[in-house]
């Protein structure tokens, strides 16, 4: 098979969705299928690159890390030509997501999206950041999965969500996958020694982009009260980002600045060792859809504690691999954190996190995807790639906009409802007829 896909986010950008497509890539491969992913150029990206086609990005745009794609009508189709794709496979509803819409529309091609993000908990990037931006947001990536055949998400509660905004009903579970053996074994204690920690200290851990939809001003909190209640305890922090000095501010406060370490940055075997110089893995994100860090920290062998939250309860469970706080109480997060620094409450739950890792091993994510894969093509019936002359191209690109201008006015439409039923929620019926007819005929 011949996938196709379209990310906004890859290397050398750290973060979910660009290890997400940078894993399920590689494992398509492994079994034996092509896959080309479409990207933005990045400051910083890898000189040599199989299987990749960059297109034009402004860089850091609103001064984050992310670089925005500018997509040129044309400029990928003689990539598309040549590689002859089965399906298309979008990881975003917008920018590169809209470019993945219209090529499979072009190309008579399924569409896949995955809905890796609670869009809503990132709209601080864009200026004029308000409640409306929020509503957007989600009217957003709701509507981009009318446009689609199938729609992935990778937790039950995402896939519930996506029910409760009556997105496109065509949803299966599958989660992004971890290297459950790559993650098994790594030198901790080299990192320990590298940082200074004693070998027999009890180590808290995190790891993630240190940015202000990570709920980290709560996190931070929390640990230091475990820090002030268990004098051994230690923290190690593996990411980067905006939210460190705040961080750092709230552990000098509580005078443990001392036993907080710092790692910046670290992918591939220095961030392996980096968890297993870890005792526990302590987080607090309410804006994850799976939380890819936890199911990694799980086959490094470290119990979590973290709090409720959609994608986080369908991994952590309480009292067997780890503790799941119901709500943002920095007390009770101490507590659980100096509870599992006895190492014989510990090691069992160690166990069942390396049990619980297991599901989520890429291989077998990988499998999952190619089911929904094959059911989206059986359900279309044979396509083309649309080489059956020039005339037949151009009216395909054509037949894509014409798609496009629908998906953006249904877009208008729902948010005008949204709006009307937020300041006169009896005023507006909901009116669905449209969209069930558009979604029907898909």
């Amino acid at each position: 098979m011949n996938v196709l896909m379209f990310t906004n986010t890859y290397l050398p950008i750290v973060g979910g969705v660009s290890e997400s497509v940078q894993r399920l890539k590689r494992c398509l491969q492994a079994a034996g299928h092509r896959v080309l992913v479409v990207a933005p150029r990045l400051e910083g990206q890898p000189r040599e690159e199989r299987d990749v086609v960059r297109v034009a990005a402004v860089q850091h745009f609103n001064g984050s890390d992310f670089s925005l794609p500018v997509p040129i009508p044309g400029q990928l189709h003689d990539e598309v030509e040549a590689f002859e794709p089965d399906i298309v496979h979008s990881h975003h509803p917008f920018l590169l997501g809209d470019t993945a819409a219209r090529t499979a529309e072009t190309y008579g091609l399924p569409l896949i999206f995955t809905h890796h993000t609670l869009y809503e908990h990132y709209t601080h990037y864009v200026p004029g950041d308000s409640p409306r931006m929020q509503r957007f947001a989600v009217a957003l990536a709701t509507q981009y999965t009318r446009l689609c055949d199938e729609v992935i998400a990778p937790s039950e509660s995402i896939r519930d969500l996506l029910y409760e905004r009556e997105a496109n009903p065509r949803i299966s579970v599958v989660p992004s996958g971890v290297d459950t053996a790559r993650f098994a074994t790594g030198d901790g204690d080299g990192w320990r020694r590298r940082l200074g920690i004693p070998g027999d200290a009890y180590v808290i851990g995190h790891l993630g982009r240190l940015a202000r939809e990570k709920n980290l001003d709560f996190l931070a909190r929390g640990v230091a009260e475990a820090l002030v209640n268990a004098s051994g305890a230690h923290f190690l922090v593996v990411g980067d980002g905006d939210a460190r000095a705040a961080m750092q501010a709230t552990f000098a406060e509580a005078g443990v600045e001392q036993r907080v370490y710092f790692a910046g940055r670290l992918q591939g075997r220095a961030l392996i060792d980096a968890y297993h110089a870890m005792d526990v893995f302590a987080f607090a994100s309410h804006s994850e859809t799976q939380g890819m860090v936890i199911a990694e920290a799980m086959a490094a062998g470290l119990p979590v504690v973290a709090v409720q939250a959609p994608g986080i309860q369908e991994v952590v469970c309480d009292g067997r691999n780890g503790r799941l706080l119901v709500d943002d109480d920095a007390a009770a997060m101490a507590a659980a954190l100096v509870e599992l620094a006895d190492e014989g409450r510990r090691r069992p739950l160690a166990e069942r996190a390396r049990q619980t890792a297991h599901r989520y091993d890429e291989a077998r994510c990988a499998r999952r995807c190619l089911a929904v894969y094959r059911r989206a093509i059986a359900r279309g019936g044979p396509f083309t790639h649309a080489d059956e002359g020039g005339w037949e191209l151009v009216r395909s690109r054509l037949g894509a906009e014409w798609q496009m201008l629908r998906h953006r006015g249904r877009l208008l439409r729902h948010l005008v409802q949204e709006e009307w039923e937020h300041e006169r929620p009896d005023w507006w019926p909901r009116q669905r007829e449209d969209d069930e007819a558009d979604l029907s005929g898909r």
